[in-house]
This record gives C-alpha cells, structure tokens and sequence, in this order.
C-alpha cells in the first residue's frame, strides 16, 4: 500500500492541551500520564486496539468524564475542575459523530439534523428548516429530507449524522471509530469527507480510530494509546519512521511498509 503523507506549512495556535491526565478505577488504570496538544484546525487522531483508553479519553475531552488528575485545557482553559453548568457551556464547542451515526430511527433527516437548533436554540421553525437545508445541500445531501435513517445507505447515514454535529457551529468535532465497519472504498470516502470538512468549516477534529492507514492519511497529529499509556506521537512522518514495536506492528497489520511511503509535493 501506498500512501502520501500530508505536508503542512503552517503551526496554527493551540486549542487543546491534554496535561499528565491520570484516570483510576480503583487500582486500574484507564489512561496513565497523558500528554497531547492539539493545534487549532488541525486533525488529532487517537489510536489503539481495544482497551486501550481511547473512549476514556474521549469522554474526558468533551467533559463527559472527569480525569483523576491532570489538566484538559480548552482555549487555555482547565475543564477539569469545572462544575456542569461551567461544562455545558464549554460542550457547546464540541460536536459529536458517532461511531453508528446514532440517528433516531423515528425521525426523518430534516429531523434528525434539526434536533440540536430545537433544542438549544429559540430560532423560529422557517429560520430552522432553512439552515437545515443549507448544510444538506453543503453535504450532497440536497433531497434526503423526508427520508428515514432506515432508507439511508452507511455512507448517507454518516454525512447525516455529520450534519447534524455541525449544526451549532462546533469549534472542534469528534469523531467516534468513523470507518468502524466500513469496506476500504467507504472508509476512504468518510476520510475525504473529514478532510472535506476540516477545510471547509476550519474546524479542529479529533478522531478516534483504530486504522492506521487512515490516519495516516488525514492527520496532523497522531497519538498511539496503549493501555491507558501514550506509546507514540507526532506527525504521520514520525510515526511512519518511529522504531515503537507498537507503531511497527500497526503499520504492518495496515500493510503499509514505510518505504513505499511518499510526501504530497
């Protein structure tokens, strides 16, 4: 397999710092010690097999969980500390993907993307509808309103979803294992559309991912979990060139050999 690396010229300023975060359950560990930054606009992807503290952190990112140590800075501010009126201003900054798109099965597209507008907002029904229809059509949704989740291929199913986390104008999105389950041309597709999307709406997206060859692909940053432990982390270029047996045994479960690895010119 080959892949070309992303080259990126510029060093925009921080968005969020994740400082010597502990999480305990009892005399486990789910994240031990962690550090990352992440840089405004940029795509930080989060990778590890299973039980290795991906969820966990996730949680602690978007305040749903709360570190037994450490810092989470968001703009330069701790929301480690914060009591939940303080957090559910600051989640107002966050939008969510999740990993099965969580649509309601009861309700149509329209509805479904126009849930966050209904209930954090008191814009009128016409001023709804409209900026509803406006991201549809932003996403190559145009005509999908009236369907259900039900008549919706996975691929559709995603960017509805997306629609939907993008609806109150998030700084910063969070990706849930986007191509869990997904063929190779699908996964790839979703990869576009996060790139897409970071483009377009100059957001910071943090993505939770456990395909390698995909982060590669759209990263700016990548952090290699491994039982609640950072084993590796920097670019794609330091990960491709990292001697981790960890990051080894990633890239060669992907098929990806870092010789045949090239830069975008």
């Amino acid at each position: 397999m080959v892949l070309a690396l992303p080259q990126y010229d510029d060093e925009p300023g921080v968005h969020i710092v994740v400082d010597q975060v502990c999480k305990r359950f009892g005399d486990f560990y789910a994240l031990k010690n962690v550090d990352m930054t992440i840089h405004r606009g940029h795509i930080a992807v989060i990778i590890g097999g299973s039980g290795a503290g991906k969820t966990t952190l996730l949680k602690i990112l978007i305040g749903l969980d709360k570190p037994t140590s450490g810092h989470v800075l968001v703009d330069g501010t701790d929301i480690a500390p914060m009591g939940e009126r303080a957090l559910n201003e600051v989640r107002q900054k966050f939008g969510m993907v999740f990993q099965y798109s969580a649509l309601l099965d009861s309700m149509n597209v329209m509805e479904n993307v126009a849930f966050p507008l209904r209930e954090h907002t008191k814009l009128r029904d016409k001023e709804i509808r409209q900026r509803v229809k406006d991201k549809l059509a932003i996403l190559k949704l145009e005509g999908t309103e009236n369907r259900f989740p039900s008549q919706l291929s996975g691929g559709m199913r995603k960017r509805v979803g997306l629609a939907r986390a993008l609806m109150l104008e998030p700084e910063v999105l969070m990706y849930d294992e986007p191509t869990s389950g997904l063929d190779p041309i699908s996964s790839r597709m979703v990869d576009d559309l996060i790139l897409e999307t970071r483009d377009r709406f100059g957001v910071t997206s943090v993505v939770i991912s456990h395909d390698m060859a995909g982060a590669l692909r759209i990263a700016d940053s990548i952090t290699l979990l491994d039982k609640g432990q950072v084993v590796a982390g920097g670019t794609p270029r330091q990960i491709v060139d990292s001697s981790h047996e960890m990051v080894r045994r990633f890239l060669d479960s992907s098929g990806i050999a870092a010789e045949r690895l090239v830069s975008h010119s």
